[in-house]
């Protein structure tokens, strides 16, 4: 009995996306339930798991666009499957076979999708590897030190796709890289790497072109202190991280201060459909997160009805949810506006691009102690430079400007975000 692997349904808007790698062999056992293959979209990247129990036969390679709905792969059920075992020995052979195979599903499942894909690009044997991570859990420097070692592969170390990600340096190839089962498919003459974009990356240069060609974006910028800020983090770090399990950290500030220049200003909580104005009355702000597939946009819903705790959870959670891939559809959509940090990468200042059909973005940058001049004297503060990018059809200049001159008051002074003066 066989049971066909089709693309499964992702999203309304979503009818193709990329059969990114195999996270099983050709032939190999699987279980039902158990992931077998990652899918790749323009919005998110998922796991798919296996419709039933069995040997698994692949009909379409790695890195090909598949369509939703198309038939991948085959299982084959186990010959004799669902019969009565004719011998006690037999039955025993099988339930064996069913406890290590059960077994070994738990040890890969506990594996990260990043550790996953490598292993299948590579085809390596994790029972080779030495794990270091927890409770000997084989991490992604693991997999990158096994393949340093020159005595496997000839020395070639990782794919140039790896190398291309600056995972590793590797010696130039001098013709296409001819991996079996490439996540994608990659081209090197040695001088320069050569691969189709991602869907992900499609979807964020379309984006990123229409906001420029459809908006009439402007960006001010403004300048706020962070001493503040930062005193409260310091005194009450401890006490917050033992009673919520989490950090206190700037995010949380920043929504909060976002949440409540919104209510001041609603034209910045309002975006255009054809020639309606369409304003909105809740508040999900989207929080830029970066991975290595690109830049997305995991949106923190009712913002303004959660607690420092819950909106610092939710951040944490989303960026490791983005790291894994682990995002769902559900948490990319949505948004009213978007917050995008580029100071953690060490920028000082930028123009951040709008999120559509979002009317404004903030990003926030470096903190940098610089001369202030305080009441008259020089005194040396923290200082971090903020922008505001925005759709100056919805919002004018002199609403997009308090927006920012308030969120700057609310973080300069954090006791405004109790008290609402």
């Amino acid at each position: 009995m066989s049971t066909e692997v089709k693309i499964p349904a992702v999203g309304e808007s979503i009818t193709s996306g990329v059969l990114s790698g195999w996270l099983k062999q050709n032939g190999d056992a699987v279980l039902d339930g158990e992931p077998i293959f990652s899918l790749e979209t323009d919005k998110i990247s998922t796991e798919v798991p296996s419709p039933a129990s069995g040997s698994l036969q692949i009909m379409v390679a790695a890195g090909e666009e598949v369509k939703i709905g198309q038939i991948v792969a085959m299982i084959e059920a186990a010959e004799g499957a669902g019969k009565p075992a004719a011998k006690e020995t037999a039955a025993t052979a099988t339930v064996t076979a069913s406890a290590k195979a059960d077994e070994s599903a738990k040890e890969e499942a506990a594996l990260s999708p990043a550790v996953r894909r490598l292993a299948a690009e590579e085809k390596i044997s994790l029972g080779e590897v030495t794990g270091t991570g927890k409770h000997g859990q084989i991490t992604k420097p693991d997999l990158i030190n096994y393949l340093e070692r020159p005595a496997k592969k000839g020395g070639e170390g990782l794919s140039s796709e790896a190398s291309a990600k600056g995972e590793l340096k590797q010696k130039p190839a001098p013709a296409p890289v001819a991996d079996e089962a490439p996540s994608v498919p990659v081209f090197t003459d040695g001088r320069s790497v050569r691969r189709k974009m991602s869907p992900l990356r499609k979807k964020i240069a379309a984006q990123l072109v229409m906001a420029q060609q459809n908006a009439a974006m402007l960006t001010t910028f403004n300048e706020c202190d962070m001493s503040a800020v930062m005193h409260l983090r310091s005194s009450y770090q401890e006490a917050f991280q033992k009673r919520h399990g989490t950090k206190l950290g700037f995010m949380s500030f920043f929504i909060k201060a976002v949440v409540d220049a919104l209510h001041l200003v609603p034209a910045m909580n309002a975006r255009i459909d054809g020639d309606d104005v369409v304003e909105n009355h809740y508040y999900d702000i989207g929080v830029a997160v970066g991975t290595e597939r690109g830049l997305v946009v995991p949106v923190v819903r009712d913002a303004d009805k959660k607690t420092f705790a819950e909106l610092e959870n939710s951040v944490g959670g989303f960026a490791a949810k983005a790291r894994d891939g682990k995002l769902q559809l559900d948490e990319l959509t949505g948004g009213v506006f978007t917050i995008t940090n580029g100071g953690i990468y060490g920028s000082l200042l930028s123009t951040p691009i709008l999120n559509p059909p979002q009317s404004g973005i903030l990003g926030m940058h470096k903190i940098q102690e610089r001369p202030m001049a305080i009441g008259g004297k020089i005194e040396i503060r923290p200082m971090m430079y903020l922008a505001l990018s925005y759709d100056h059809r919805v919002v004018d200049g002199k609403e997009a400007v308090t927006f920012l001159v308030r969120v700057k008051e609310c973080i300069e002074d954090p006791t405004r975000l109790l008290l609402q003066g």
